[in-house]
């Protein structure tokens, strides 16, 4: 049996699987705002998914992860800042205990048995209220040497043009980054600043500005275009740099109506290939692949 936990910044979500991948359990129950409190909540969902289990587990989470020193670094979690998490986590669980990045996790449940089955070379986007990537390869989590690899939410925005409205402060420190511009905030000041508005009102959000588009708004069918053209100039560089077999995204905005076809038909026009083999999907497993991902981080 496997167990995997997608620990978040109010959630703490768990699945058992088995050795064929099928779902034999699953747990739910809020993050502690603690940190000794977050361990323990661990231990007790371990207990109720796999009671007599003595097999690893794996651990997904938000921010940066080094898996080499079993430390994070994590915006929505700040109480596990600087700890021996994974140390401390294995010793309260009582057993073995892998972490990775949320995003590694998504990429690496999604390369096994989700969209991107079959694939060599994977890379995992997550757009919601951050953003987020993580690379596969053979179906192994490449994370590279400082645990970055694929972390490209804070690269800016190539080719930025005055239609993708101006650079806005982002949580890193830099303006500008990816980030700023594709997650659903950021979609919604793209909206403002196509449409005009001046933001005294209420903001539109991402599900109001596809329904909105899908009724028949132009405006909100310019944003929604606009903003599959600017992840299409981001993505062309990590398809010239990692040449990937398929491009797998989820989040909340890989529901934004006509996304991968309408990136799809873009990004030639950006990376070397003018044609790329390079596919596009939209996550099977969708917000499961976090602890889906966390229970494959061990081998059966």
């Amino acid at each position: 049996m496997r167990v995997g936990i997608d620990l978040g910044g109010t959630k703490i979500a768990a699945v058992a699987l088995g050795t064929d991948g099928a779902e034999l359990a699953r747990h739910r129950r809020p993050t502690p705002r603690d940190y000794d409190a977050t361990l323990d909540a661990l231990a007790e969902t371990v207990a109720a998914l796999d009671p007599v289990g003595t097999g690893g587990v794996g651990i997904s989470l938000p921010g940066i992860v080094d898996p080499a020193a079993g430390r994070v670094r994590a915006v929505n979690l700040p109480w596990l800042a600087g700890r021996p998490f994974a140390e401390d986590a294995a010793r309260r669980i009582g057993r073995p205990v892998r972490i990775a990045n949320d995003a590694n996790c998504f990429t690496l449940s999604e390369a096994t048995d989700g969209a991107a089955v079959g694939s060599a070379v994977v890379f995992g986007v997550i757009l919601g209220t951050g953003v987020g990537g993580g690379i596969v390869v053979d179906g192994r989590i490449l994370p590279g040497a400082n645990g970055l690899a694929g972390e490209w939410g804070h690269a800016p925005l190539p080719w930025r043009e005055e239609a993708d409205g101006p650079p806005v402060p982002c949580g890193c420190g830099k303006a500008g980054c990816l980030e700023t511009m594709l997650c659903g905030a950021g979609l919604s000041r793209l909206h403002r600043h196509l449409s005009g508005e001046d933001g005294a009102g209420k903001v539109a959000d991402p599900q109001e500005i596809a329904a909105r588009a899908l009724a028949g708004d132009p405006v909100a069918a310019a944003t929604l275009t606009r903003h599959a053209d600017a992840l299409a100039r981001a993505l062309a560089p990590v398809l010239n740099l990692l040449d990937p077999d398929m491009v797998v995204v989820g989040g909340g905005l890989s529901a934004l109506p006509g996304l991968c076809e309408a990136v799809t038909r873009r990004w030639g026009s950006w990376a070397l290939s003018a044609a790329p083999r390079t596919r596009m999907a939209v996550a099977r497993h969708g917000g499961e692949s976090g602890m889906r991902g966390a229970a494959r981080l061990w081998p059966e």
